[in-house]
């Protein structure tokens, strides 16, 4: 009998950019290999936010390959205990050797999902999703990070209009899971959500839970539609929400336009 193909299988377009986004991080610290800058508003450095990726997506290429890597359980405090950990166990702090790292392992994620259906699940470190979610969840990573060095570096950010678009099943999938209990509590609003041009989602927060959907509520409280670097910014706790809007990066509408700067601050940046 012949054996049926590999169903379902990843985007070569976001595994391609899994590569391209890791270079392009790579090039941000070989441009200026200096291990002590600090990283603007974080209490890493260079050295520490590059170790922190390689280390990143080491663990994002074993979790293709199917190995069980327990870490923390979900829960802020106990993603930035074990970053911690990982980074004590782990002295390597050159920028140049950490660029060849998070290249290589962007690479082994690459080949070992290759191999794999989208649809296949596996535990990450913000729970269960399915492998095509958790090739979005490498590159939000990478991002996110990639553009904190390129700021402390002073170097031009790898973040655009497709590398959004591809961070979209993973900020979605994302989102329920990272609500703030303290900012979200009490707080029930329905929302449409959307990157100006693109995508629009629906987001609806009960008292502290927040469920998403792929289309829009009919009649929402809130319409927020952001330039979709600054939607990733946002997202990723990178972006003061005040001064977006007042710099036309983001546009808020409907019953209740006032809800817009609030919407950010419900949820936890993953």
């Amino acid at each position: 009998m012949t054996e049926s193909p590999v169903q379902a299988a990843l985007s070569p377009l976001l595994l391609a950019e899994v590569v391209t986004v890791a270079e392009d991080i790579a090039a941000v610290l070989k441009a200026r290999p200096d291990a002590d800058v600090p990283i603007p508003g974080a209490r890493w450095t260079v050295g520490e936010a590059a170790a922190h990726l390689a280390l990143a997506n080491q663990l994002m290429s074993d979790l293709a390959r199917g190995v069980d890597r327990p870490y923390g359980d979900g829960s802020p405090d106990s993603l930035a205990d074990a970053n911690t950990a990982s980074l004590a166990a782990f002295p390597e702090r050159d920028p140049v050797v950490l660029a060849e790292a998070i290249v290589e392992h962007a690479r082994g994620f690459v080949t070992a999902a290759s191999a794999r259906s989208a649809t296949d699940r596996v535990t990450t470190p913000m729970g269960p999703m399915d492998l095509g979610v958790l090739g979005s969840y490498l590159i939000v990573h990478m991002l996110g990070h990639g553009y904190d060095l390129a700021r402390a570096l002073g170097r031009p950010h790898m973040i655009d209009r497709q590398r959004v678009d591809l961070s979209m099943p993973f900020l979605l999938t994302a989102m329920p899971r990272v609500v703030e209990p303290r900012t979200a509590a009490g707080v029930r609003a329905s929302y449409t959500i959307g990157v100006r041009g693109g995508l629009r989602f629906g987001v609806r927060i009960d008292d502290g839970v927040a469920e998403v959907s792929e289309a829009p509520p009919q009649r929402p409280d809130c319409t927020i539609v952001s330039e979709p670097v600054t939607f990733l910014l946002l997202a990723l706790g990178r972006c003061n929400p005040w001064a977006a809007i007042a710099r036309g990066r983001i546009l808020a509408w409907g019953r209740k336009p006032w809800l817009a700067p609030g919407f950010p601050t419900y949820f936890t940046a993953p």
